[in-house]
């Protein structure tokens, strides 16, 4: 290798003068060889040193004719072939007394070591551990996802309770109900608590919240002329008193010290008072 390098380098190696040629295979005639091989082929020895069987294929019920180049037959072929030396071996190996069934108590090495099959038990454990966590995942995704799902529908429902609760308080502030059992939750949703509300009006009347309302706001209409006095307001003098009207008679309003009523003081000596205190 080096010297055709130096030979390239020099510029020796030109076109054409390098030939690649087949060297002709050399055939070797052992006929020594061959004769001792025919000869070992020709010793008579007991079938149980030879264990050799030449037979025909078992019968064949399905295909009557082989078909070389089908697969599936070819391969039926080679197996009916070893189940007929199978049922004619057995026999032979019996009749000259060896056994061919393995006993109870057999033991055996086994081909591969104790390392190699720890190896292939951890490595089995592991695939295991593998895909027992890809099953958890798999179960938690979906928790996750039917979590999610409940979460959304808890907020619905509160949103819900949230929405009955507020129109209920508003139905009790314009005094169309008088009760309070949205407070405790046991309110009715919809069209029931609306009906149960129109119930209670028309059986104990307004609430007192609502008579003051009406009574210092009216019921609607006209309302100029409502102060007005009639005839019968005019004649009706039962609810004066005389010792209430312009703080007048014995009792009326406060006095002080000597008999003489109180007075508030002025906004001067008010402002000195607060700067006191």
């Amino acid at each position: 290798y080096w010297p055709l390098q130096e030979a390239f380098a020099k510029g020796l190696l030109k076109p054409g003068m390098n030939v690649l040629v087949d060297k002709p295979k050399k055939l070797v005639n052992n006929v020594e060889g061959l004769k001792q091989c025919l000869a070992d082929f020709r010793k008579d020895l007991p079938w149980v040193e030879r264990l050799d069987l030449t037979n025909l294929p078992a019968e064949d019920i399905i295909f009557q004719e082989l078909n070389a180049d089908d697969d599936f037959q070819r391969e039926m072929f080679f197996y009916r072939q070893a189940q007929a030396t199978v049922l004619e071996a057995l026999p032979l190996l019996n009749k000259h007394g060896i056994a061919t069934r393995r006993p109870d108590d057999y033991f055996a090495e086994m081909a591969k070591s104790d390392q190699h099959m720890q190896k292939i038990r951890k490595k089995l454990i592991s695939k295991q551990m593998i895909l027992e966590k890809s099953e958890k995942a798999k179960k938690l995704r979906e928790q996750r996802k039917f979590g999610k799902k409940v979460q959304i529908e808890v907020i619905q429902k509160r949103q819900k309770e949230k929405k009955a609760m507020m129109s209920a308080v508003k139905k009790y502030q314009k005094g169309m109900t008088d009760k309070l059992d949205f407070l405790e939750g046991d309110q009715k949703s919809g069209k029931d608590s609306a009906q149960g509300s129109k119930n209670a009006l028309n059986k104990k009347g307004p609430s007192a919240k609502r008579k003051y309302k009406d009574q210092k706001f009216g019921f609607g209409g006209k309302k100029s002329g409502k102060k007005w006095n009639t005839k019968d307001s005019y004649n009706d003098v039962s609810s004066f008193r005389a010792k209430v009207a312009h703080a007048k008679g014995g009792k009326g309003g406060k006095k002080g010290k000597g008999g003489k009523q109180n007075k508030r003081p002025g906004k001067s000596v008010r402002r000195k008072m607060k700067a006191r205190s």
